[in-house]
Order: C-alpha cells, then structure tokens, then sequence
C-alpha cells in the first residue's frame, strides 16, 4: 500500500512539473501548437501550414524559407494535426485503394508508387482487396465511402460499385464515364515481347494466358497473337495453356506448364502472362529434365523485384509499376485539387513498356 501511495505522488509531482501557473499543461507537455511554431520563427501561420502540408501554395514559397520551416518543425518535435486539419478544411485528405489481392510482385509495386506519391501530398491511403469476390468488392467499396475517402484508386479491378468519387483504373480497361485509366500499351509490348523472341530463331512458341479475371488476360493474350502472326508464327491451340486459381504465387504457373509438358513439348520459347507463372514455368520446366534457356527460353512480365534474382534471371517485359501507381494517384490529387484551372484529363493514360533481357532466353540451340 505504501508503495501504491508513493507512485500515485510521483506521478502527480510529474503532472504539476508539466503545468503553467494558470494551471494549463505546458507546451513542452502537450505539444507545440502552429501557432506557436509560427511565432517562433517569425512567420505567419498561414505560411507554415502550407509548407507542412505540402499544399499547392508551397510551391510559390522560397526554398530557403521551407527549408527553414522544416528544420523548426523538427527542432521543436512539431507535427501537423491532422484531425485538427481535416476539420478546418472539411476533407479527409484520404483516398481509398481497391485491389484485387496483395501479391509480392504487381500490386505491392503499383501500392508503393500510391504511397510515395499520396505521401508527399500530405495525404493517407486506405487499401482493401476483394479477392475477387463480387460481394467483398461491394462491402469493401461501400467501407471506403462510409470513411469519406475523397476518391477511389482500383488495381485490376472491374468497376462494379456505384459512387460519385472520382476513381483512377490501374489496368480497368473499360471505357466509363467518371472513370480515368491508367494502362500499359499492350501492343508495343507484345511486338517487344515476340520479337525478341523471332530474332533469337525462335518460331515454336508456347504461351500461359492470365486468369480469366484478371483485367489484362485478353488484351495481352490479342495482342502476343497479332504481333506472332505478323511475322508469320502461328501458335497452336495446343501451345496454349490458362492459368487457373487465386493463388498469385509461382504455383499457378508451374500447374500450367505441367500441363502444357503433357500436351507437347515441341516448342523452344514460353511467353508467360506474368513473371510470377514465369518463375513457376521454370521450375516445371527444370523438373521435367528441360534446361532453361538451353532447350527452352522463357520470357515473363511486369518485371517485378524478384526476376532479376531468379535463376536463370528472368528476361522481362518491364510494366513500370511503381509509375503507375505514382501517375494514378498524382491525377486523382489533381482532380481534387481546387487549383488545377479546369485541366482536362483524358479517360486513358498510356505507360509504355521496356524489354529487360537477362539469362532466361537465348538462340535456339536445336533443330526447328
């Protein structure tokens, strides 16, 4: 009890020590309010709240006096308030980001960009996936809107919600009003894809087509047809292989090329739908005594963290993802943003693709 007694006063006597003599907590102990930040440095506290904010005004303030804000800020251990600030200006400040799952490779790499962007705007993101479940995207998407996100960033990800937010499609493909997307040009990476393919001898080509949800699998799987026939490569229906299941892992690729290896053999390339199956593929095709790229070369998608780090390393058709989700998020700021003097943004925003050639593919080394 003695002990109890004696904390209880060590506690109080630490209470009064952080008390002004009106009886106030102190700024040391509550924190520093803008105000006083301001009046510390010797400017208003209009201009120190757009420079931590980061708002569209800090551009016309000098370098010299943003740095110096900032090194007050962090001298005094002063953090902007954030609900103090959404009340001020009657906004969230946040925007929602629906996925279709959290992968290692494609998403993770569009969220990052997301992140990097939103961040240095002063804004927060919320993410959900609905593995592709129709009434997990509807909860998930209603969530958002009931936390008064500004506006909504989607990733592989039909639109299939109602809301009067803008929203921002990375890889939508689908032309709707109040919808803007971000997409890769498929067709210049198909014609990278096979010709670096034809101009290793290749001309027996076998392919894994995407998940019938995904929302690049038709698009890719057309245009890899049309640059093939271009220069005369006809790939058979039994070159063909679908890659089946939720799982974003290699598995879903390996599962397709065993079942391609049990359909023939007789080809000496493999375009993969992603770089995930691609590693998949490699494994299959390792276990089924084919060496990669000596008897088949095998060429991935994306580009993602991983593919420099296979063995073999994997020859890539690199989607600038982190890009992506960097472009998607800086338009729906500047949608939002009350000084962006009525610009017009077109509905599609095209990245364009880049071969990586590493150590899966090669000059074929038998026979045609």
């Amino acid at each position: 009890m003695k002990i109890l007694i004696c904390k209880t006063n060590q506690v109080q006597n630490k209470n009064d020590d952080n008390l002004n003599t009106n009886g106030e907590l102190s700024a040391s102990s509550r924190g520093l309010t803008l105000k006083e930040l301001a009046a510390k440095i010797g400017l208003s506290p209009g201009t120190v709240s757009v420079v931590l904010n980061n708002t569209n005004r800090a551009e016309t303030i000098p370098q010299k006096t943003k740095d110096r804000i900032k090194q007050a800020a962090k001298e005094h251990g002063y953090r902007p308030h954030y609900f103090a600030r959404s009340l001020r200006a009657n906004r969230s400040f946040t925007i929602g980001v629906i996925a279709a799952e959290l992968s290692d490779g494609y998403c993770a790499m569009i969220l990052n960009g997301i992140e990097s962007a939103a961040s240095s705007q002063g804004y927060f993101y919320l993410n959900t996936n609905h593995l592709h479940r129709q009434e997990l995207l509807t909860h998930n998407s209603q969530m958002l809107i009931e936390r008064q996100v500004e506006g909504i960033i989607t990733i592989d990800t039909p639109i299939r919600f109602e809301t009067n937010l803008p929203i921002i499609a990375v890889a939508g493909h689908e032309d709707l009003d109040g919808v803007t997307n971000v997409i890769l040009n498929h067709q210049t990476a198909a014609e990278l894809g096979i010709e670096h393919l034809y101009s290793l001898g290749h001309r027996k080509i076998a392919l894994i087509k995407g998940q019938e949800f995904s929302s690049d699998s038709q698009i890719r799987f057309d245009t890899i047809l049309k640059a093939s026939a271009k220069r005369g490569i006809k790939i058979d229906e039994s070159h063909i292989v679908q890659l089946e299941g939720l799982n974003p892992s290699p598995e879903v690729g390996f599962i397709a090329v065993n079942k391609l290896l049990s359909q023939t053999r007789d080809f000496t390339a493999l375009f993969a739908f992603n770089d995930m199956s691609a590693i998949g593929a490699i494994r299959a095709l390792q276990e089924a005594g084919l060496r990669v790229p000596d008897d088949v070369s095998v060429l991935g998608f994306d580009d993602i963290y991983f593919a420099a780090f296979n063995y073999p390393s994997l020859t890539t058709i690199r989607q600038p993802l982190f890009e992506m989700g960097e472009l998607a998020t800086q338009t729906l700021l500047k949608m939002l943003s009350k000084s962006n003097n009525g610009d017009v943004i077109p509905q599609n925003l095209t990245v364009e693709p880049k071969l990586i050639s590493r150590n899966s593919t090669a000059k074929v080394k038998r026979s045609e």
